[in-house]
This record gives C-alpha cells, sequence and structure tokens, in this order.
C-alpha cells in the first residue's frame, strides 16, 4: 500500500512508469508531489502527485503514468520556475 511507504527510503531511487518508462532517480517528496529528475547533462524533472505512486519495492518507485502523460502533465520546465521571474 502506497500509504505504508517510507518516503525517506524512496530518495534516490530508480523512478519508473507504465511500461517501465525510465523517469530516473526520486530527488525529494513536496507538497503531495515526488520530484524526480532523469538525464545527466540535460535534466529533466517531473513533480509527479504521490498519488499516482503504483508501488515502492525497496529499490525502485513505480508511478501508474505513461512517459507521455509524464511529460504533458507533470514536467517541470525550469524556464518557467517561478523563481526564474525574480
Amino acid at each position: 500500500m502506497i500509504s505504508d511507504i517510507d518516503w525517506n527510503d524512496a530518495i534516490n531511487k530508480e523512478a519508473r512508469g507504465l511500461f517501465d518508462a525510465d523517469f530516473g532517480e526520486v530527488q525529494d517528496i513536496s507538497n503531495g508531489n515526488v520530484i524526480v529528475e532523469r538525464g545527466i547533462v540535460e535534466k529533466e524533472k517531473f513533480c509527479i502527485p504521490q498519488g499516482k505512486v503504483e508501488s515502492f519495492d525497496g529499490y525502485v518507485v513505480r508511478f501508474n503514468v505513461s512517459e507521455q502523460e509524464a511529460e504533458n502533465k507533470y514536467y517541470d520546465d525550469p524556464a518557467t520556475s517561478i523563481e526564474d521571474t525574480f
């Protein structure tokens, strides 16, 4: 069950979506979202709601989210970040 997940243990663990989509690694848990990041040079960050987590086996956090859904709904574009507007 999702309520049984120790979210501190999920930090720095692999993040996967539907059809084994690679979302990189879990970076943080904030405001009901799981912050994941993928890439080495060109990093992509996603803020996926905790409610979309399907399971966590201690090694991989699995989301009930497709690659396309992650890119369309949960992509955190640094160009539109509030911090960049000041």
